[in-house]
């Protein structure tokens, strides 16, 4: 019988209707908590801006917040979208987040701009294209300034400088790179880094990104063997109609930005049985549910068993993607809490 793999939570901070940022963010902190509780082994922020549903626009400034709430649990980005931050300011945060919760902080990275190209414009003035061209320089930097040593800049008249994102670090956040395509993959492989497959969202490629990364992995000091994981939507219930049910709202969502409609927040499990989906979003929702793991706890955990297996890893990131009713808290997410509750059970 193959091992049950470990389990790990990505976080959108997801904002439900009639919920603020304040209580959505309030209910995420919570649940890192109980991962931390739990026995989970890391909790990540997803950076996303400009979105009514996603309140994760700043994953620094929720790891620090997460990290002075837990004490065991790694906490990190599912990522942080380079192209919109300058890498020294990227490897500041994190060599100052490393220094609050030594031996905890993971700087996830990630390609994309996590939005549009109007927020891109606003959080960087320069574009995606250049920005996401100097992906790999900049991954590199990120890396050598959060060394004790720091980095070494190179004047072309001759002089040298020297930068550090610290001043005296007696340890470095360990760095993933986050995808869904090749390129990622490809890169990961190539600097001898970790790498983690966007599953949740992009369910095509993944055994050729996999095999890419595995089969040009070059060994790293810090990473002498490739190192992976994938993320996945879960949602665990007492019954099988319960967790399809918390499923909707994410699904629906999904539905919604596949067929680009104008994004709201999630709604309630009452406001889809209310408004129920044309055909296009019934036919995006079984495609995309396909993909996802949703059911009561012995059913998800053999699943996610078998997904571990069939792509290598010993680690999976669980995205917990259940929904709301409008009698539930707004400063909890008890179909969450529930999905991390029953799987821990089966840890």
């Amino acid at each position: 019988m193959s091992t049950t793999p470990a389990l790990s939570v990505l976080d959108l901070v997801p904002v439900r209707t009639g919920q603020t940022t304040q209580q959505a963010i309030a209910s995420s902190l919570a649940l890192a908590q109980a991962a931390d509780r739990l026995g989970y082994r890391r909790y990540w922020f997803a950076e996303h801006h400009n979105m009514p549903a996603v309140a994760s626009t700043s994953p620094p400034v929720l790891i620090a917040a997460a990290a002075a709430r837990t004490e065991r649990i790694r906490v990190g980005s599912g990522g942080v979208m380079l192209p919109n931050h300058a890498p020294l300011i990227v490897a500041e945060q994190f060599a100052a987040l490393e220094a609050i919760a030594p031996g905890r902080i993971d700087l996830g990275l990630g390609r994309a701009p996590g939005s549009d190209p109007v927020i891109t414009q606003l959080l960087r003035r320069s574009g995606t294209t250049s920005e996401a061209q100097q992906f790999p320089e900049h991954v590199q930097n990120i890396i050598q300034l959060m060394e004790r040593d720091g980095a070494t800049v190179r004047f072309t008249s001759g002089g040298t400088y020297e930068v550090a994102a610290t001043p005296d670090a007696s340890s470095a956040p360990e760095v993933w790179l986050l995808g869904s395509s090749d390129f990622s993959a490809q890169l990961a492989a190539q600097l001898g880094l970790p790498y983690v497959f966007a599953n949740h969202f992009a369910g095509d490629g993944l055994e050729r990104a996999m095999a890419l990364y595995r089969q040009g992995f070059q060994p790293s000091e810090r990473h002498p063997d490739p190192r992976s994981f994938v993320t996945a939507n879960v949602v665990v219930a007492e019954t099988q109609a319960l967790a399809e049910e918390r499923a909707l709202p994410q699904l629906r969502q999904f539905a919604r930005l596949r067929s680009n409609k104008p994004m709201r927040k999630i709604e309630t499990i009452d406001e889809v049985r209310e408004n129920p989906s044309d055909a296009l979003e019934d036919s995006l929702i079984q495609q995309n549910r396909r993909r996802w793991f949703v059911g009561e706890a012995p059913r998800v955990t053999d699943e996610l068993r078998a997904f571990a297996e069939t792509h290598g890893v010993d680690e999976i990131m669980i995205s917990p993607s259940a929904g709301a009713y409008r009698t539930d808290p707004l400063d909890e997410t008890p179909g969450r809490l529930a999905t991390l509750e029953l799987l821990a059970a089966k840890l």
